[in-house]
């Protein structure tokens, strides 16, 4: 070797010693880029049970879902590696074989162009943008190929191209592809499915899915892939082969998942998440669509052309379906707006909450006897959905029936503002001031949205105790629990409702329904509603029209009840029977003892706290409950001469305790038949009916008999008769509403007086500020022309008993423009 020959290599020897340190050195010093950098991801939404519901677009509008590399089935992961990069695990991301292949067919022989990408070489390209269809661009590829396999696994590159290889369309990633052409996760790939989409990103456009072109391009690659796979498969896997050649069967990308659009749309906070679990029921929601659209179908003859519903699991307060209309597609019935949030009057379905208010204030208890029978209230007078009239009627069975004036009257003792806020408390949103409902209230006169209504419902399933509704498992809601009612007055609501009866059955209380409902019907018939609590479920159903027009077939019981008790029995067919036992509380002496303190409406102590959380927790009920005998025609605790008695819950120290005084005996002198000043020898005792005027009117007007006493005999004193009975109780006017003086060409009579008489009296005289104003029977009213200022109205009957009001007076309002 001469000594030309030696430098020559020496210099040879140093560049490459150079070189190899200087690539050594950008080797270590090569920057780490992210795997995905920007790049966002598309949202799966799925029910409980991971089932999708909708999937969502990334930001930059393509359906793009993120799956990892272990959730891929093994059969797709090597038809991918098998079609695109043989040699993935042994070259450093750039292979110079291939390369050098692909150069010599599309540069010398130009055959065709050729790629010659890695999978890595192909990961750059998506990641980083690049153009690479020049040779420039082919080298920056394959250096950002060796980029990545300096920082990333293997198995992290191959994860990253699976998630962002095109698979044609918008769709990206096979997990998207798994999901939008097979309705199935990657990980559950057949292998004619994996061969399918393995050939796919080599030329997604051509090979599109969607086209019966792309299609055919598809079948012939795949062709050549499983002829290369039987080439190199062993033989000991015939099975998988025949599965191989299965063709596969693509569901249209527009046919991608879309169920409960309702709840996903309006329900689900999507915040950048990849997935999303849901606490929808997919089974349930099926269930409701289906039943939502046969009742659409049989009723649409009758002008019904929506109907919305929703359930929930009210111990978890989680949301398991959800109908937002009868069809999310039909621009005719503005199918796309969400019904079960549009407020609506509730009708008749706030009566429970006016009954379990009333019995947390001592008002009533179940058995208490309410008037149904004409009442006026200053310038309204409730009428019932039939325009009849019960009569005396206990509270129960005015909730179980419905009836509209008893509802009013309770109302009218709780107060309309009271009510308001209550409702507020729990949850009613976009409530007016109280006098723009007035007594109305209590008919539905508000309005409320499905949503609100039933977290009302769950709050009597929950022992009184409002709560959030969740979206998410596993949420405890966005606010703690609030206790509203009493756990005693919820369970006596909902045992109330447990007994009305049906469509198209009678009340039976051999069997006690598993299922507490109610309906509800709202003014001009605009909504018909049917919501109620069995076994775990809260359940409500709506039925109507979006556009709010008014139809006389829209009657909760007949439009809104069929629907739902068509859910109900699918509930209760899918539920052991066990489980809607109908649990009895403990009473009162089965408890520790405790003082029972009487409180203001909502207002509930610890110790009730402790019970509803023992009555309402799965155990056996132990509540502050206690059966009584009470006079079965009264509803107080019977007398002497209570002819027969019932059994009826109490609430200690809370329900009105009252003995009933409408059985009395009196004295009755023989000689004249009058009665007698006091009893004696010569009188005897007969047993007669004391009902309240009121009340006695409306038997004469059924034509029921009642055997009424017979007058004081002249020689008794007024002090005597005075002491005797119950005094007038006046009914109107009321001395929580201001009233306004009559203008010129008003009715110069303009404000009712009445009272209540015990059964005895005979005359009511009408005094104001001490003077006689008019004299009227019991049963009837008097008219008071009114003026301007403060007043005592007092009422004194003529036996001598007397109550007493003070009002004010207004002045006449102005009219408007004056």
């Amino acid at each position: 070797m001469t000594a030309d020959q030696a430098r020559r290599r020496h210099r040879l020897a140093w560049l490459a010693g150079t070189t190899a340190a200087v690539a050594f050195i950008a080797w270590i010093l090569m920057p780490k880029p992210e795997l995905y950098g920007d790049i966002s991801f598309s949202t799966l939404v799925t029910d409980r049970g991971r089932q999708p519901l909708k999937l969502l677009p990334a930001g930059d509008g393509r359906y793009r879902l993120f799956v990892a590399l272990d959730d891929i089935a093994p059969v797709a992961r090597e038809a991918t590696l098998l079609y695109e990069d043989r040699r993935f695990y042994q070259h450093p991301g750039v292979d110079p074989i291939a390369l050098a292949r692909a150069a010599w067919t599309t540069y010398v022989a130009r055959e065709r162009p050729v790629g010659g990408s890695t999978i890595t070489m192909q990961l750059a390209r998506l990641r980083f943008g690049l153009d690479t269809r020049s040779p420039l661009g082919k080298l920056v590829q394959s250096a950002r190929a060796v980029q990545l396999e300096r920082h990333y696994s293997k198995a992290r590159i191959l994860e990253a191209y699976l998630n962002l290889a095109p698979y044609g369309g918008s769709v990206e990633g096979i997990g998207t592809a798994s999901r939008i052409y097979f309705d199935k996760p990657a990980s559950a790939l057949l292998p004619n499915e994996a061969l399918a989409l393995a050939v796919i990103p080599q030329n997604p456009s051509a090979r599109f899915p969607g086209t019966a072109e792309g299609r055919a391009k598809l079948r012939a690659a795949r062709d050549r892939l499983l002829a290369i796979r039987r080439a190199s498969a062993p033989p000991e896997a015939p099975e998988s082969m025949a599965r191989a050649d299965l063709e596969p069967t693509f569901r249209r990308p527009s046919e991608l998942p879309s169920r409960a659009p309702h709840f996903v749309r309006d329900h689900v906070a999507v915040r950048g998440e990849r997935a999303i679990r849901t606490t929808l029921d997919l089974d349930a929601q099926t269930m409701l669509e289906r039943h939502i659209h046969d009742h659409v179908v049989r009723r649409r003859r009758d002008g019904i052309t929506n109907a919305t519903a929703m359930l929930i699991d009210h111990q978890r307060m989680e949301i398991l379906a959800l109908v937002g209309s009868a069809d999310f597609f039909d621009d005719t019935i503005a199918g796309q707006v969400n019904g079960v949030g549009a407020p609506r009057s509730p009708g008749s379905t706030l009566k429970p909450f006016l009954y379990a208010l009333a019995l947390d204030a001592g008002l009533i208890h179940p058995m208490t006897l309410l008037e149904d029978a004409p009442r006026r209230y200053a310038a309204y007078t409730p009428e019932n959905f039939d325009r009849g009239f019960l009569g005396p009627v206990f509270a129960r069975d005015a909730l179980i029936h419905s009836r509209n004036v008893p509802a009013v009257s309770l109302l009218a003792e709780l107060g309309v503002k009271e009510f308001r806020d209550w409702l507020a408390d729990a949850g009613v949103g976009n409530l007016r001031q109280p006098d723009e409902y007035g007594l109305a209230l209590a008919l539905g006169g508000s309005e409320m949205t499905m949503t609100e209504l039933v977290q009302l419902y769950a709050m009597l399933a929950n022992g009184g105790e409002w709560r959030e509704l969740n979206a998410a498992p596993g949420q405890t809601g966005g606010s703690p629990g609030r206790r509203m009612l009493s756990a005693e007055a919820s369970y006596l609501v909902l045992d109330m409702l447990r007994d009305v009866p049906r469509p198209g059955a009678g009340v039976s209380r051999s069997q006690r329904s598993p299922v507490a409902w109610k309906t509800g019907t709202s003014f001009g018939f605009r909504d018909a509603w049917s919501v109620g609590i069995v076994d775990r479920y809260v359940l409500a159903v709506w039925s109507g029209n979006f556009d709010g027009r008014g139809n006389p077939a829209l009657v909760g019981r007949e439009a809104a009840a069929p629907l739902f008790f068509a859910i109900v029995d699918n509930l209760l067919a899918r539920t052991p029977a066990r489980q809607f036992a109908v649990d009895q509380p403990r009473r009162l002496s089965d408890l520790p003892r405790q003082r029972h303190i009487r409180q203001r409406p909502g207002a509930v102590g610890a110790g009730a706290k402790r019970r509803a959380r023992e009555a309402f927790g799965g155990g056996s009920p132990a509540l502050n409950l206690r059966r009584v005998e009470v006079c079965s025609t009264t509803g107080d605790l019977p007398g002497p001469h209570c002819p027969s008695t019932t059994r009826a819950w109490f609430i200690p120290g809370v329900s009105p305790i009252k003995v009933s005084s409408v059985y009395r005996a009196i004295p009755i002198d023989p000689a004249t038949g009058l009665r007698s000043c006091r009893s004696g020898p010569d009188t005897r005792q007969a047993v007669y009916e004391f009902w309240p005027s009121n009340l006695h009117a409306v038997f004469r007007r059924a034509g029921i008999a009642i055997r009424q006493p017979p007058a004081w005999s002249p020689e008794c004193s007024l002090e005597l008769t005075a002491a005797s009975g119950q005094a007038p109780r006046i009914r109107s006017p009321q001395p929580t509403l201001v009233y306004h003086a009559p203008g010129v060409s008003d009715d110069p009579a303009s404000m009712l007086f009445s009272a209540v008489a015990d059964g005895d009296a005979r005359t009511l005289f009408w005094f104001v500020d001490n003077h006689l104003v008019g004299r009227a029977a019991p049963n009837e009213n008097y008219l008071w022309r009114p003026r301007p200022g403060r007043f005592t109205v007092r009422v004194v009957d003529d036996l001598g008993r007397a109550d007493a009001v003070s009002i004010r007076v207004a002045m006449p309002p102005s009219p408007i423009g004056a």
